[in-house]
Parts: structure tokens; sequence; C-alpha cells
């Protein structure tokens, strides 16, 4: 008798393998699934005539305005629902009032309305209502006596708020992490006739070591140096603080609220979920993007396959959409693979 099997009658009638043999079976039985429509592209603008790589992003570039416009179309033609603008401020347009965020020709404001003439509704535009890529010290508030406001930077966010909805975009998203900020806005945007303008709050973000590709291709980095945002952005040691932060913006008139970073905090996005029940984002930030990519470009890991993995552990938390510069790439695989 074989020493190494169990005597007889005593094996398992139930055995979870049997749903795993054959690759069709295992796809029926998916508790997830990851398909286009759940992604959302952040995209970089600047004001220059060509593409320029992100260093420290391989794979993802700077984009003029013309080539937004093509990448929207892209996302249209991939079934991306949407894209998400960033845009990189030049030096001269930077102040400690933030004021060039309230110039509705300023650079964003100008790759919106590009976008919506050639796209129009097929592709929603995600906007980022924050003043750190109009700041000279790179934070997202406006400073006085080495101190974040939080006040007057919500009553310029408002204002904010409503240049890029009359501009065209589809959803502000306020990133401040300022109190109160998801209540002014509803109240300036409608006051402003711009009553069905979405509000995507950033309602948990942490303060994270994992934006630092993402403020160098903004070019906020340099100016914010050594200093740190851990005064308004969240403490990562936290979870049940983000329940009190989404629930507060939820109150507010937030439609939607976010979760970053996605994949360090997959537990607060399934608390948030099951809590709220509401359209719940996760972003997967630029470090976590850029990890996968470089041990993928090093031939450590297969980037196809860790990708999808991290979108799908990301959806499985309780995700309904997920920022991620993987975008593009993940809408053709999944075209290619059927």
């Amino acid at each position: 008798m074989n020493s190494f099997l169990p005597p007889t009658g005593s094996f398992p009638t139930t055995r979870l393998r049997r749903t795993r043999q054959h690759a069709w079976l295992r796809r029926a039985v998916a508790e997830t699934t990851l398909s286009p429509a759940d992604l959302v592209w952040p995209i970089f603008v600047h004001d220059h005539e060509a593409s320029e790589p992100v260093p420290s992003l391989p794979g993802v570039d700077r984009l003029p305005i013309e080539g937004v416009v093509k990448a929207a179309d892209e996302a249209r033609r991939l079934g991306i629902p949407a894209i998400a603008l960033f845009p990189v401020v030049t030096l001269g347009h930077k102040s400690d009032d933030a004021e060039h965020a309230l110039d509705p020709n300023n650079l964003i404001c100008r790759t919106v309305r590009a976008v919506k003439q050639t796209v129009g509704d097929s592709v929603g535009i995600i906007c980022d209502v924050a003043l750190d890529p109009y700041t000279s010290h790179g934070h997202d508030g406006l400073i006085r006596d080495g101190r974040v406001l939080n006040d007057p930077t919500v009553a310029l966010l408002a204002r904010q708020a409503v240049v890029l909805a009359q501009a065209g975009c589809d959803i502000v998203a306020p990133s401040d992490m300022m109190d109160g900020r998801v209540a002014a806005i509803r109240q300036s945007l409608d006051e402003s006739g711009w009553h069905d303008i979405c509000i995507l709050s950033y309602a948990a973000k942490y303060a994270s070591a994992l934006y630092g590709p993402f403020r160098a291709a903004l070019g906020s980095a340099a100016a914010l140096g050594m200093a740190d945002k851990k005064t308004y952005q969240m403490d990562p040691a936290n979870a049940s603080e983000a329940l009190r932060e989404v629930s507060l913006d939820l109150a507010e008139g937030a439609d939607m609220v976010m979760v970053k970073p996605a994949m360090t905090s997959l537990d607060v996005i399934y608390r948030v979920k099951h809590t709220f029940g509401v359209p719940t984002f996760a972003y997967q930030v630029s470090g976590e993007y850029a990890m996968i990519r470089a041990a993928s470009d090093n031939g450590w890991i297969d980037g196809e396959k860790a990708t999808m993995e991290s979108l799908l552990a990301i959806k499985r938390a309780g995700a309904d959409a997920i920022l991620t510069y993987f975008a593009p790439e993940v809408a053709r695989w999944m075209s290619k693979n059927g």
C-alpha cells in the first residue's frame, strides 16, 4: 500500500481543484473580472509641440495638447471610458497664490476644450482640482508663515472647479485633502449653474512615498524640496480615519470617492466599498507603476502578468474604476487576447 495515500473512504468529496483544471473553466468561475471599462487613463499634458518621456515612468510621456487629443481618441477606440488630465505648468505660471489655476486659458482648460471638440462625450474628462501644479512652493494649498491654510485654499479650489467646468470637463476631482472643500466646490458649481458636474473626491489620500515619479513628471518635486504633505494628507497608519473622511465628503456632496495609493490600501478600498456602497475609485499611483515597470524591464517578473494581477487585486478589493498608467497597454492586451 502506498504510505502517502490516506485510508480508503477518507478522501474529500469536495475538491476545489476540480474547477481549476481548464482555462475555460477558470474563466467561467472567476469571481472578479477586469475590462477596459474599469480603467481610467491618467495623462500628463505640457505646453510644447513634441512629446517628452518621463524618466521615472518608462513608457509614459508628457504630451502636447494634440497628443492628448489623439490619446483621448485612442481611449475611445480601446473602450477606456475616461481620461484624467494633469498639467505640467511652466515656472513662469507658478506663484505663491496659484493665480494661474483660475485662468480660463491656462493649459488644462485649452486641453479640455481641444479634447471635447474632437471626441465629444465619447470619452469622459476628469480634471484635478488642486493647486500644487500652480504653486511655486509645490504644496496643495496657500501658505502663510510656513503653514498650509485650509479655508483660503478651499475658496480658491471652489473657483478653480468652476473654471474647469466652464472649459468642459465632466468630473472635477479635488485631490488636495483640505477640510470642507467638497461642500464648497459643490456650492460653487451649483451657484454657477453646473449642477450636472460630478465630484470625484480624493477622500482617502495618504501621504505616501509612492508619489515621487508623479511629482517629477509635473515638476512640483523640485519646488516641494524636502518638505512633505503630512499635515493634510492622511497618515498611512490609519484606516478607520479614511471612513470618516469618506463619510464627510459624501455628506458634503461627493458623487464618487477615491482611495490613493491603491495597492497599499486594499483594506481601505474594501472597507469603503462595503461600508458606503458608493462608486469607489482607486489610483494605482506612479510609484506602483514604476516598480512593476522596472522589475519587468529588468526581466525579474513577467510584466503583463504582474500588471493584470495587481489590477485584479484592486478590483477584487472593491474598486469600481482604477486610474492606472497601464490603462492603454492593458486594454490592448485584452483586445489581443480576446
